[in-house]
């Protein structure tokens, strides 16, 4: 009888372990519906009098599929606010095409927040995107500044990719000390610019600009996806790294929900 019991009570003990850890997933994903990401994009319209300037399409698109297949809810900003400029636009890309033809997502591009009206403390992660309008509007921006300090301070997630981490340039915490210093990153390299001509048009080098700003820069062959995490500062090299990104931006907010 007691043994009948004890067996009993060892299916009991293994059947509430079972559930317990089919749910634990569930519980992750419930979790990082309260989580959300301000995605920044750049107003500026054209880098050159030939060249659509703004942010690279599929480094939008890219992680908003992530982010939606993760249960996050994302804002969109900029520097001006409005629709956002971009390039890079092309609907055979699957991520580009769902994006596109969501009323939600089209509305929300359409209608971007202007930084100076973004309320920091409502995210837990920033990703900053490339294209080459950052290299202008995401550097001495102090209001960019303000928003990355104040999330990162707040135990969040600072992502960025491709030339997105030009807006981690000037980027001060408050105890004076730059954000990035001695960290490690990766971004858009200087050889990736030269081989697209592009190094006769930004006003500056980035690869060379992240590392006079004190961080260890880190790099794949050209146009080869890298993402670097280092901590709570996840940073990509090119439009290639745009979706693996955003997978290590969830993972770091599933761990912390958890």
């Amino acid at each position: 009888m007691h043994m009948w019991i004890a067996k009993c009570l060892a299916h009991l003990a293994g059947a509430i372990a079972a559930i317990v850890l089919a749910a634990t997933p569930a519980i992750a994903q419930q979790s990082l519906k309260d989580e959300r990401i301000l995605i920044v994009v750049s107003s500026l319209d054209k880098k050159a009098p030939d060249r659509v300037g703004g942010f690279w399409f599929p480094e939008l698109t890219h992680p908003v599929e992530v982010f939606d297949k993760a249960g996050l809810s994302y804002d969109i900003a900029s520097p001006k606010g409005g629709l956002a400029p971009f390039d890079g636009f092309d609907l055979s890309d699957p991520a580009t095409l769902d994006f596109w033809t969501s009323p939600e997502h089209r509305n929300k591009l359409a209608n971007t927040t202007r930084l100076a009206q973004v309320d920091p403390s409502k995210y837990a992660a920033v990703l900053l995107v490339g294209g080459h309008g950052p290299m202008w509007d995401f550097v001495h921006n102090p209001e960019l500044d303000e928003i990355v300090r104040s999330i990162y301070e707040n135990n969040g997630i600072v992502s960025a990719v491709c030339h997105g981490p030009a807006g981690l340039l000037e980027v001060k915490l408050s105890n004076g000390q730059q954000l990035i210093k001695g960290r490690r990153l990766t971004g858009f390299t200087a050889e990736e610019e030269r081989a697209r001509e592009y190094d006769k048009i930004v006003p500056f080098e980035l690869e060379n600009a992240l590392k006079r700003a004190g961080a260890t820069f880190e790099e794949a062959p050209p146009f080869e996806n890298l993402v670097v995490v280092d901590g709570r500062l996840v940073t990509g090299q090119n439009p290639a790294s745009a979706k693996t990104l955003a997978e290590a931006v969830a993972k770091a907010l599933r761990s912390k929900a958890i």
